[in-house]
């Protein structure tokens, strides 16, 4: 076991002290779940995990983490991929677990609304929504492992974001402990609410460092009655673009995914499953995997087919799900390719996004530039066309010794950066900064944006114990950078 500096252990005491006695877990195997994420790139050992079961709870808890001066990080599902939520403090972290905090507080199908505690499972709410005939439309791989205030702590995107927008935009109302332990009431489930400064929006992505949300009201929608998938095939990313223009105007709001794979995508995929085949008559270079829903008396497989049919200049071959079981089975083709890329080993991941009217530029140039520098990056391209978001994710070649990673996935990601900043873009679309983004991050923004930062950063947690190092240097890390 980690040996435990004696200020820690005495803060650390006089915390289980005033806390209840099974809140605290503080063995090495029990804690150790609780010391990585999913990426299994990120590693930090607790200096004990807490896991409170309501807000007053963790509110107690964070009064006295404040008087104590003990530093926290809270955690989710742990799904992350930017080390936001494992420990790593200098000095050691308490984990503050929200699994405990899981109920789904209420779901009112005529505010269209529910309110569900930070540490519920994203596809538990889900299932709740659909119980009342609709749907919370925040979808992604991990939504059976992740938690609703980590989605919120991070403004996760998704699939859906192309209809239904970020996870910011699906949030009414928040729950929040603050670092001091006092608790800021602002879940309301108004539409409209104009009084003054719209605070929530402080927390919704602010990756844990202002506040810990404890409860959030999010907006639900109609349970769509159809649903039609597609997959075509097409000849470039420019022709995918062009398709994407003719699906936004002849397809409208019904339009839910519009998702961009490049053959190496699918040649993962369909080698990572003996079940799975080429889902077209021949390869081709460029696929867009289609979705669109709609409740009420639209004819949306017509819909569907006769705006394929007119883009039969685009379109090189295609094929429409006939049935629930084969619109999995085209999304299937999605998933495993996100979760084999890496043959089980480490990759880059990158998470960036562009002006939808660029991407094929950045694509193009991305690819020329990492085949020119780094011929021997195996790159893997795919994304969210509706809202300009690509992952060019990096595969170490097979023969490459394991010493020789880390330098490939930072010359490779210096690459994709810097033609990130030729289109005016984000290095981080969706998955947030925390710690891995973070240089990155930094070495980007503007002094002014810095300092109001850190402006908001010192109103909120002044003894900066709350997930210090995250999205900004620490104030520690600052100062001796300044000597």
């Amino acid at each position: 076991m980690n040996a435990v500096p004696p200020l820690q252990e005495r803060a650390l005491a006089a915390l289980s002290a005033a806390m209840p006695a099974d809140m605290f877990l503080t063995d090495d195997e029990a804690m150790d779940r609780y010391s990585r994420d999913w990426s299994g790139d990120h590693y930090g050992r607790p200096l004990a995990v807490a896991r409170p079961r309501s807000t007053e709870e963790l509110s107690r808890l964070m009064k006295c983490c404040h008087d104590q001066q003990i530093h926290v990080v809270p955690q989710g599902g742990l799904t992350g991929l930017v080390g936001a939520a494992v420990p790593t403090y200098p000095g050691g972290e308490v984990v503050v677990s929200l699994e405990r905090m899981n109920k789904v507080r209420s779901v009112n199908p005529i505010d269209f609304a529910m309110v569900v505690e930070a540490g519920c499972i994203l596809e538990d709410a889900k299932r709740h929504a659909e119980a009342a005939d609709c749907i919370l439309p925040i979808t992604f791989g991990a939504q059976g492992t992740c938690r609703i205030g980590g989605n919120v702590a991070t403004n996760a995107g998704g699939f859906n974001v192309l209809r239904y927008g970020m996870t910011r935009e699906l949030v009414l109302g928040l729950e929040v402990v603050l670092a001091d332990g006092r608790i800021w009431n602002g879940l309301r489930t108004l539409r409209k609410d104009n009084r003054g400064y719209d605070l929530k929006q402080l927390f919704i992505g602010s990756e844990g460092t202002l506040g810990i949300v404890t409860a959030v009201a999010l907006k639900i929608f109609p349970k769509p009655e159809q649903v039609e998938t597609a997959l075509v095939g097409l000849q470039s990313v420019e022709a995918a673009m062009q398709l994407y223009a003719r699906a936004r105007r002849q397809c409208s709001d019904l339009l839910t995914a519009f998702e961009l794979i490049l053959r190496g995508g699918i040649e993962i995929a369909i080698n990572a499953r003996k079940d799975l085949h080429d889902p077209l008559g021949s390869p081709y270079p460029v696929y867009v995997l289609i979705e669109a829903s709609a409740a009420g008396r639209v004819d949306l497989r017509a819909l569907l087919e006769g705006f394929l049919a007119d883009a039969s200049d685009l379109v090189l071959d295609g094929v429409i799900a006939g049935s629930k079981a084969q619109a999995d089975r085209l999304w299937l083709l999605r998933e495993m390719m996100v979760e084999a890329q890496g043959r089980g080993g480490r990759y880059l991941r990158t998470d960036v996004s562009v002006s939808i009217s660029s991407l094929a530029a950045f694509v193009s140039d991305a690819l020329d530039a990492l085949a020119k520098m780094h011929p021997d990056a195996i790159a893997v391209t795919y994304g969210h066309v509706g809202d300009g978001n690509i992952h060019l994710n990096i595969v170490p070649p097979v023969d490459m010794p394991a010493n020789r990673f880390d330098e490939l996935f930072h010359a490779t990601e210096e690459v994709i950066f810097d033609v990130i900043d030729k289109h005016g873009g984000s290095i981080s679309a969706e998955h947030g900064i925390g710690r891995v983004k973070q240089a990155a991050f930094l070495k980007r923004a503007d002094p002014l944006t810095l300092e109001l930062s850190r402006r908001i950063k010192d109103a909120f947690d002044p003894k900066h114990l709350l997930s210090e190092g995250r999205i900004l240097a620490s104030v520690e890390g600052e100062a001796k950078g300044s000597e």
